[in-house]
């Protein structure tokens, strides 16, 4: 990510991210009211220190049913405090006691049944509450925290999208050249990282040389919607909707069909895309389709409190996107989870070593 362009130029302020668990606070928004009858349990979770794939299991192995009666709207860190919906298929059981699950890492807040299974995807979003210690330019992060409310953020693909040190897009690419990946969800992990990659050069790049300039064929997406029109000619009423955020400026999700802008918008990412034509034809193949996604990121319900060097930041950010992009226009952190996880392979790397030799 630190490749990647800033809207606001590289911060200059430091601070640690994670220091411990409770620093990083996501609760997830579902868009809808559980119905109350169905074979369908909506589990709302609270877990500490687990993954979504640990209470997973543990919820198929309490309910007795197999695992893919388990599902999830969307995957959240291990190292954090997460609230967060599952969906479990019980046809024709009485309701578990699913309080007795209760433990120091897990917690059932609500549950309730539902007519439909839970997808991923179904979220309307997700709130933030993220904890920065030893921030050491405190002024620098609150005028780019007013900046950010003004005009947002680029919407890039987090890291947590690529996996540890971007394995997914390496795997991704390797599936293009002969890789077999039989497992469905890896397999629709990497093609997305690929994709995801994509977009990030193509949101980097015009910002970078272009800024929020408009281009003639831009593909422009109705806020709050994924409807789309392209922008043959930038009249003064276009110009307005424009700056009035009633339409927001996209990049492409790559895939099969033709693509969505048109004109100097279309050169442009082309051009951008040229070099990685192997990604864009392997996209393709897998069977993805043409898709756009907006260029930039509002949070919503911006508020902050500063106490010395410690700085507590809330807002809402639309489902499928990072925190982690908002972050880096305002901090030059550190994760130190992720420090931590590196250190520690590094040491079992190293011992490996020593006693292999």
């Amino acid at each position: 990510m630190s490749e990647l362009h800033y809207l606001y130029g590289k911060p200059i302020s430091q601070a640690d991210l994670r220091t411990h668990n409770s620093d990083f606070i996501v609760q997830e928004i579902l868009p809808f009211v559980p119905t109350g009858e169905g074979e369908h349990h909506l589990l709302h979770i609270r877990k500490n220190g687990l993954n979504t794939a640990d209470v997973a299991r543990i919820l198929s192995g309490f309910a007795h049913v197999h695992p893919k009666e388990v599902t999830y709207a969307g995957q959240k860190d291990k190292h954090a405090i997460t609230e967060q919906w599952f969906g479990v298929r019980i046809p024709g059981k009485e309701t578990p006691d699913w309080s007795s699950l209760d433990n120091e890492q897990l917690t059932v807040l609500s549950s309730s049944r539902h007519s439909k299974k839970l997808r991923v995807g179904a979220l309307a979003g997700n709130r933030f509450t993220l904890t920065l210690r030893n921030v050491t330019d405190m002024d620098d992060v609150l005028s780019r925290l007013d900046k950010i409310k003004e005009t947002g953020v680029p919407n890039y693909f987090g890291e947590q999208r690529f996996g540890h040190d971007g394995k997914n897009l390496i795997f991704g690419r390797q599936m293009f050249t002969g890789r077999k990946v039989k497992d469905r969800n890896k397999r629709g992990m990497y093609l997305s990282a690929v994709r995801s990659n994509l977009f990030n050069l193509v949101v980097s790049t015009r910002l970078a040389e272009y800024g929020l300039t408009p281009f003639t064929g831009d593909c422009v997406m109705l806020s709050g919607s994924k409807s789309y029109f392209v922008a043959e000619v930038w009249d003064p009423s276009l110009q307005q909707r424009l700056a009035q955020k009633d339409i927001q400026l996209s990049a492409p999700l790559w895939g099969r069909g033709t693509p969505l802008s048109q004109q100097d918008a279309e050169m442009f990412e082309q051009s951008v895309l040229a070099p990685l034509k192997a990604d864009c034809d392997g996209l393709e193949q897998a069977g993805l389709t043409q898709e756009r996604r907006m260029l930039l990121l509002e949070p919503q319900h911006i508020s902050h409190e500063v106490n010395d060097d410690i700085l507590v930041l809330k807002f809402a950010l639309p489902a499928g996107c990072f925190a982690t992009s908002v972050l880096r226009e305002l901090f030059d952190y550190e994760d130190v989870m992720e420090k931590q996880r590196r250190a520690h392979f590094a040491e079992q790397k190293n011992s490996a070593s020593v006693s292999g030799q």
